[in-house]
């Protein structure tokens, strides 16, 4: 199962790549002239306990000193007009397809954890990342909206952190280990379908 959909990564990726190479140019040019620079975001995530990688991603946000921990309600003042639009089609992580050559993360696992989530909940994470990380999931597709509208609410960093820990950290992590133990190609296929449709635009 793991070499094949390693092998099913690579070929829809490096095809990905090529086709949607003028996207990816666009969206690069469009964020250096209209936000400046940089025009990529890295940072970095686990894909195994102790394993850390660069995650790629366009840059969404307005860039500062100091930054740490999930975006909440308290960053929502530092996402680009340019950013906006990106997350709404999840077009910002579209140069995770150079992660997923590399062999970082796959199209179909658990969300890559930032490095302090791994270190707070050791147990859990040992478990989840079992299964590489992914660009979607289960998790992501069943709990992110919800996540969403939990964190956007909070005012602080202290209030993100506190909610994210408490009430999203668990319940992604039951639903990533759930869909491990029943994971097959056809329902990665499923999963990898069902994130792009839910993220074309409204007709």
């Amino acid at each position: 199962m793991r070499a094949m959909a390693r092998a099913l990564d690579v070929t829809v990726a490096a095809l990905l790549a090529v086709v949607l190479s003028p996207v990816i140019l666009l969206i690069a040019l469009a964020i250096l002239c209209l936000d400046g620079r940089p025009v990529l975001y890295l940072g970095e995530r686990m894909r195994a306990p102790g394993q850390a990688f660069l995650l790629w991603k366009f840059r969404t946000m307005r860039t500062v000193a100091t930054d740490s921990g999930v975006s909440g309600g308290d960053k929502a003042r530092r996402i680009t007009r340019t950013g906006r639009i990106l997350r709404r089609y999840r077009l910002d992580e579209l140069p995770q397809l150079w992660n997923i050559l590399r062999g970082d993360i796959g199209f179909v696992g658990p969300r890559p954890p930032l490095r302090r989530y791994v270190e707070m909940f050791p147990d859990l994470y040992a478990e989840v990342l079992k299964d590489r990380p992914g660009v979607t999931g289960m998790a992501t597709l069943a709990f992110h909206r919800a996540e969403e509208r939990m964190l956007g609410r909070c005012a602080t960093a202290a209030e993100t952190e506190a909610v994210y820990c408490r009430r999203c950290v668990p319940r992604k992590a039951r639903i990533d280990m759930i869909y491990a133990r029943r994971r097959t190609l056809c329902s990665d296929a499923r999963l990898m379908l069902s994130t792009v449709v839910r993220r074309l635009p409204p007709h």
